[in-house]
């Protein structure tokens, strides 16, 4: 096998967050369920924007910021999504590029516009999301390079990117080719409702034995089980991937590779300003260990000091210098 260009490629969503403070009275009046994840269309997307503070408008998208941790980290990266030709997709283009990662998808011209995430953060730092998916549900397979694909150690995907029919044929031919190299595949549930979608799809990969490292939360967690109990939960899952990483909020996160179980308590954070990334930047860090064949508790304890430190302020990517923060607190 040929040493790999990339240490990760990741295909996913590629957005512009637009986030803003807010009180909890304003959730309640706009009808949305705090802390979770809507899927709008442009004219919905419009009418919340109006009734949005003061924002400021930061690249996201999960997978992308996932890369964004990982490139702080020293990471090689590189990034497949799709932006339309206007002026979000150029900051989006812009600041994913000025993180030192590769991005070569061409613009799509004509309409959606690019997605955005309207982010309303109420003050214990809970982030209401409303997600308008724009032109990046649109990323053809024929937007991909296999060669690329192939010179990358870990392929990692988004499962948002999973909803809709084009990209997730995409991800298919991307799975393809990374396995026929001898890559190793990556996937984030990224919420519950994608899995309540396409949980048999899930299911059959993990069978297949197309995915090496399945990231998921406490409730992606249950909802791909159908276990309540967390330990039954993990027994569920486990067995049927080679490494499943699952976190867990304030109560850190766990990870199991075949009989070898590691468990982290969460970073401490002076105060918790904006979840939003948390997940993200934990993958970040586990992933960057993981690429270093570092051991399984030690990558944990570098997901929760990246995911820390996103939460520390707002935004979904890193402020701080991950790279010295890991030197410091990992000794």
């Amino acid at each position: 096998m040929s040493e790999p260009k990339y240490d990760v490629i990741a295909i996913g969503n590629a957005i512009v967050d637009v986030m803003a403070p807010c009180d909890d009275e304003l959730i309640t009046l706009l009808g949305m369920v705090r802390g979770g994840m809507l899927l709008i269309d442009e004219a919905e997307a419009e009418r919340l924007y109006g009734m949005m503070g003061p924002a400021k408008e930061i690249s996201g998208g999960s997978a992308a910021n996932t890369l964004a941790g990982l490139a702080a980290l020293g990471a090689s990266c590189a990034f497949i999504g799709q932006v339309a030709e206007d002026q979000l997709g150029e900051v989006f283009a812009h600041d994913i590029r000025a993180g030192g990662i590769a991005f070569d998808t061409p613009a799509r011209a004509g309409e959606p516009a690019t997605a955005r995430c309207l982010i309303y953060v109420t003050p214990d730092g809970q982030r209401t999301m409303n997600t308008f998916l724009g032109a990046s549900q649109f990323l053809p397979a024929s937007a991909l390079n296999d060669a690329v694909i192939a010179s990358a150690r870990v392929l990692y995907l988004e499962g948002y990117l999973w909803d809709p029919e084009e990209p997730r044929a995409a991800m298919r031919r991307a799975i393809a080719a990374s396995r026929n190299a001898g890559r190793k595949v990556a996937l984030t549930l990224s919420d519950s409702f994608v899995i309540a979608r396409h949980a048999n799809d899930f299911r059959a990969l993990l069978e297949e034995g197309q995915i090496d490292i399945l990231f998921c939360n406490e409730d992606e967690l249950h909802t791909m089980t159908g276990e309540r109990d967390f330990e039954a939960g993990v027994a569920s899952l486990a067995p049927r991937v080679p490494i499943l990483v699952v976190t867990r909020s304030a109560k850190g996160a766990i990870a199991v590779a075949g009989d070898e179980r590691a468990e982290v308590a969460a970073e401490p954070v002076e105060k918790v300003v904006d979840t939003t990334g948390a997940g993200d930047l934990f993958a970040a860090g586990f992933l960057a260990g993981h690429v270093r064949d570092l051991p399984l508790a030690t990558c944990l304890r570098m997901g929760a000091i990246a995911a820390a430190e996103v939460i520390s302020h707002y935004g979904a990517r890193p402020e701080a210098n991950l790279a010295a923060l890991m030197d410091e607190r990992l000794g």
